[in-house]
């Protein structure tokens, strides 16, 4: 977990305005009650984590997502988030633009983003309870594939198309202790899968 948060790719940040406020409502109201369950957050280091991200469009690979180092904030604003207007995952790369840079997680939602257009968002959680609980029994990355890095957007499309993934919607990174990420078609239903997966 020492290495929680930081940037593993290659990163174009274009300081820019930060994306209008309908583009983020939803994602944000999602963010905020994800941080109220404990689900997004920050460790006693003052270290953050979980993020949230969601398409912009469904013909094109933009999506928005939360900026690194947010995971500490009760709240985010639209000062929060970045725009993502390209990436290669071969080369480890990532273009963003806002107020803030993209989420040290960022590529590994395009990797996601790249697999279906019906996927429209992207929540990774940390909750220790259910990722031990659910380590091998949901889709789970090979443990010794670190969080952040094109070894892991790959690993991500091998359990899309040889496991149960595109039904379960959940997977559990074990190389990535705590580290669980849901995706669907909009905010609501991400979230909705990870709750009801949740060791209460």
């Amino acid at each position: 977990m020492l290495d929680e948060g930081y940037i593993k790719y290659q990163i174009d940040w274009q300081l820019a305005p930060p994306p209008a406020a309908h583009f983020i409502e939803q994602i944000n109201t999602c963010r905020n009650q994800l941080y109220q369950m404990g689900l997004i957050g920050a460790y006693n280091n003052g270290i953050g984590f979980g993020n949230i991200s969601q398409r912009l469009a469904p013909s094109d690979g933009l999506f928005v997502v939360s900026g690194t180092q947010t995971g500490h904030l009760p709240q985010l604003n639209a000062q929060h988030y970045a725009i993502v207007t390209q990436y290669s995952i071969e080369k480890n790369w990532l273009q963003c633009a806002g107020a803030i840079k993209a989420s040290s997680e960022a590529l590994t939602h395009a990797a996601l983003y790249a697999l279906h257009p019906q996927i429209n968002t992207v929540i990774h959680i940390h909750h220790l309870a259910t990722w031990q609980q659910q380590l091998n029994k949901l889709p789970t990355t090979a443990a010794e594939v670190a969080y952040g890095t094109p070894a892991m957007a790959t690993e991500i499309a091998r359990l899309y198309h040889q496991t149960n993934l595109p039904q379960t919607k959940v997977l559990v990174m074990a190389g990535h202790t705590e580290g669980i990420i849901s995706f669907g078609n909009n905010c609501p239903d991400a979230l909705n899968l990870l709750i009801d997966c949740l060791i209460k």
